[in-house]
């Protein structure tokens, strides 16, 4: 049985939680995080639900909670298979202004959310990995292309896209495969922060070859094939699951 551990659930509608469910049916045990009190009340019935033997707090700008954690794991399974990666944050004011005038401290706490978490979490799962194993993270088709009011995140998701790459690299003697998935726009708590979202899901659904938005069922198989055997021959990759709107964009 995989063991693995899903960061970033945050509730029902969250992108970790279709990826949670597509790997629990695949036979998966996971470790859940929450972030903090108020998160915890949405994220326990959750976890419950699909049976997560480890259910524990870390907020990915605590270092100590994040050795917690890993100590948790270590102590609990003695070993890791997998890590699903699904946060991105930055302060609204810098996120719905232009990028020219984002903040510095805006802009470092973005990217120290969003993309550094990820080195920091590679890091502490790389000699729990024993066997190799498989770290996917969640990033967007604005990392590649402009799109309208996406602003600062366009430049956090660009890095993050280059960190899978060379996180594949290094990791790669390990047997530790790194990638990154792009879906399309899809209605969860952190997409809500970006202004004129609605209008971006309408062009999406109306101009995507499949004429339809993405579903969480369908961005979890993805996260499922690679975080599991199936994707074993893919590393430092971008795989939109966008119902084709990144080749048509």
């Amino acid at each position: 049985m995989k063991k693995g551990l899903i960061v970033g659930l945050a509730n029902d509608q969250s992108i970790a939680w279709g990826c949670a469910q597509a790997l629990r049916a695949q036979g998966a045990e996971l470790a859940i995080t929450w972030q903090n009190e108020k998160t915890r009340s949405y994220i326990e019935p959750l976890a419950a639900q699909i049976n997560a033997p480890i259910f524990a707090p870390l907020d990915v700008t605590d270092d100590a909670q994040m050795d917690a954690l890993f100590a948790q794991i270590r102590q609990h399974w003695g070993q890791l298979d997998f890590v699903l990666h699904s946060i991105a944050f930055a302060p609204k004011a810098d996120l719905q202004g232009r990028l020219t005038d984002c903040s510095a401290e805006g802009f470092k706490l973005a990217m120290d959310v969003s993309c550094h978490s990820l080195m920091r979490l590679a890091r502490r799962a790389e000699p729990l990995m024993t066997a190799g194993g498989s770290i996917v993270t969640m990033s967007y088709y604005g990392a590649d292309k402009v799109i309208d009011n996406y602003n600062l995140m366009g430049p956090v998701k660009a890095a993050l896209e280059a960190s899978v790459r060379y996180l594949a690299h290094e990791l790669g003697p390990r047997k530790i495969r790194v990638n990154a998935i792009s879906p399309g726009p899809i209605k969860t708590r952190a997409a809500s922060g970006l202004s004129h979202f609605d209008s971006l899901m309408e062009k999406a659904a109306a101009n995507a070859p499949l004429h339809a938005l993405v579903t969480l069922e369908e961005i979890g198989s993805a996260a499922a094939f690679l975080l599991l055997d199936a994707g074993r021959g893919m590393t430092g990759q971008t795989v939109y699951v966008d119902n084709g709107y990144s080749a048509i964009g």
